[in-house]
């Protein structure tokens, strides 16, 4: 707990909340009943400061909505204002604005991870807010301060002067035979000692109960007249039945919590109210004590509901807690590895986002919990990634030896020797692991350079191959033509065996002149993409024929409409991953070298027709939308 937070935790419990204190009533043993009947029925509700604190701790989660910058200004306006009385609101401000700044720090952490070079240490830049804001907080501790002392003065003033009230009337009270000469006395003390003023909580039942002892007997002693004491009594009763129908009205009260205030101020009116005819004070409190129990159990049942909601909140908490602890950190040794709980984990955080608060008792140690198993993992999650750039420089030394190797045999005439060498450095280079992004394209576009001027001018000194490869590239322009020639409107079998036929007789002849495999290739895979394109246009618009059939068969069938849309959800999200992981593939074979362009261009076939049957899939969604709308 900051420094903060322990003032103004130590704030709200150096003041306990007062219970609800008994009647002004005469000298009667009813009336004293009445009395501790007012404290045992308000005093329990009123205890609830938990789940008043609960409330007030939704009101503050607005400030979470806000900017650095729009907090600090908030802040600002408080202690400009000088609006001690908001120790809440600063404490809720405090942190939600340290909720933005740790997430900032998170971000440099993790950027410096990724970015600086070995053995550099990480230092967070200076925030010029959050130095405003911590002078900003220290005035306000300073304003709280004086104004707690203050406002303790204040009470103990008012505390002295009801202390010599109560002195007073009982120095009237003494003197039996001379009371009613003091009766006007008596009246403006009563008036003066019931003016609003603030007293120590603890001192207010003591004080109130000496008050009405006091009272009561000078009202005993008293020998007025009988008319002027029943008047005294009709007043006082019609002031307590407007009270008891104001009580009743709240039980009508839209917000719950607002009525519950608003009865603990008819109480303090009642006990204020003084005495009434002795044959209605039983039944008069009894009335009054029925509506009060009405909003007092109407005040506990929608506590009660929010505590369901905060150990609803606790347990939903506690198991993302569990499932984030339940990632072995240790078990994860790659970079997709780490993505990809990386993403888990950022969705966890998200989900938390969403709940709302949990229990006073636990929130913060589920928080504390919750962002303790998060930092393990970043931290863990930094220092891989540091070991892995050093693994990857000792990669890149390696792979610069093999480039040296093969540049040193690339003019080398013995062309079966030298072959089988470079043959080896290349399955060398294969058990080799990964090197940095950027050095990777460069590195490999060395070594293969070599490579292949080896080969080229083996190649060349092949030159009797070519006619046989000529004659190899007449034959495989006779497939791409077999390819364009199969008919449009074949049926599947036709097209499935036409195309295995074609593609093993393709196999089946050897290699064509160096400069033409490329192009002659691409044009044999355009024709066999041809072929599938329309093959799959045809197939695709009959599933959807299909499609819509089965769905006008489903007949208005709510559960079995669910189901295929679900279905078909799920189906979707798993093409969505599927193209994901392609996409990400790709950016691993962004090479130019003549070996890796055939594989490239197979993961860019296969993720276009992914693509393909993801807008099926979402047109089949469409249809379904629009037919479950009708």
């Amino acid at each position: 707990m900051n420094e903060l937070d322990k003032a103004l935790h130590s704030e709200e419990n150096a003041t306990p909340r007062p219970d609800i204190q008994g009647q002004d009533t005469p000298a009667t043993d009813a009336a004293t009943t009445e009395t501790e009947n007012i404290v045992t029925e308000s005093a329990a509700p009123a205890a609830d400061d938990n789940s008043e604190a609960s409330k007030t701790a939704e009101d503050h989660h607005r400030f979470f909505q806000l900017s650095k910058d729009e907090l600090v200004a908030t802040l600002k306006q408080i202690v400009d204002e000088r609006e001690a009385g908001r120790h809440k609101d600063v404490a809720a401000i405090k942190q939600a604005f340290y909720v933005l700044r740790n997430a900032e720090l998170e971000a440099e952490c993790e950027k410096f991870a990724q970015e600086a070079e070995e053995g550099e240490a990480f230092v967070s830049a200076t925030d010029p807010l959050e130095v405003q804001f911590k002078d900003l907080l220290g005035a306000f501790r300073e304003l709280r301060t004086a104004f707690l002392a203050e406002e303790e003065e204040r009470r103990m003033i008012n505390l002295n002067r009801k202390n010599e009230i109560i002195a007073r009337l009982k120095a009237i009270a003494a003197d039996i035979d001379n009371v009613n000469v003091h009766i006007n006395e008596v009246r403006e003390l009563q008036e003066e000692f019931k003016q609003p003023a603030d007293v120590p909580p603890t001192a207010v039942t003591d004080l109130w109960k000496t008050y009405q002892l006091v009272v009561e007997q000078i009202y005993d002693c008293l020998k007025m007249n009988k008319e002027l004491r029943e008047l005294d009594f009709r007043k006082n009763l019609e002031i307590k039945r407007n009270l008891i129908e104001q009580a009743r009205m709240l039980a009508e009260e839209a917000d719950v919590i607002n009525a519950f205030k608003k009865l603990q101020a008819l109480h303090d009116l009642w006990r204020a109210t003084g005495p009434v005819a002795k044959e209605f004070r039983e039944s008069i409190w009894a009335e009054f004590k029925e509506a009060s129990t009405v909003v007092n159990k109407r005040h506990q049942d929608f506590f009660e509901a929010r505590k369901q909601v905060e150990q609803t909140n606790e347990e939903a908490k506690t198991r993302l807690c569990e499932e984030i602890e339940a990632i072995d950190i240790n078990a994860i040794h790659s970079f997709s590895e780490f993505e990809k709980a990386t993403e888990s984990i950022k969705k966890l955080q998200a989900q938390w986002k969403e709940l709302g608060f949990a229990s006073r008792k636990v929130n913060n140690s589920l928080y504390t919990r919750f962002r303790k198993a998060c930092d393990e993992f970043f931290a863990r999650k930094a220092e891989f990634f540091s070991k892995t750039k050093e693994e990857l420089a000792s990669n890149l030394e390696k792979k610069i030896k093999l480039c040296e190797k093969a540049e040193a045999l690339k003019d080398s005439t013995d062309f079966k020797a030298t072959a089988d060498q470079i043959i080896a450095l290349q399955a060398e280079w294969k058990k080799i692991g990964s090197v940095a992004r950027r050095h990777s394209d460069a590195v490999w576009q060395r070594f293969m350079n070599a490579c292949n001027h080896f080969f080229d001018a083996r190649k060349k000194e092949q030159a009797g191959r070519r006619q046989e490869e000529n004659e190899n590239l007449a034959a495989k322009r006779l497939v791409i033509e077999a390819l364009k020639a199969i008919p449009s409107e074949a049926t599947r079998n036709e097209v499935i065996e036409a195309l295995k036929e074609q593609q093993a007789r393709w196999n089946s002849i050897g290699h064509v002149p160096y400069r033409m495999k490329d192009k002659l290739h691409d044009e044999y895979r355009a024709a066999l993409d041809a072929v599938r394109e329309n093959f799959d246009l045809r197939e695709s618009r009959a599933r959807m024929q299909n499609f819509e059939r089965r769905l006008e068969s489903m007949n208005g069938d709510g559960r079995q409409m669910n189901s295929e849309r679900a279905r078909l959800t799920r189906a979707l999200e798993q093409k969505k991953t599927e193209l994901k992981t392609f996409e990400n593939n790709l950016g691993f074979f962004n090479i130019k070298s003549k070996e890796g362009n055939n594989m490239l261009r197979e993961m860019e076939r296969r993720t276009l027709r992914i693509k393909d049957e993801i807008k099926e899939l979402e047109q089949k969604i469409k249809l379904f939308d629009e037919k479950a709308a009708k």
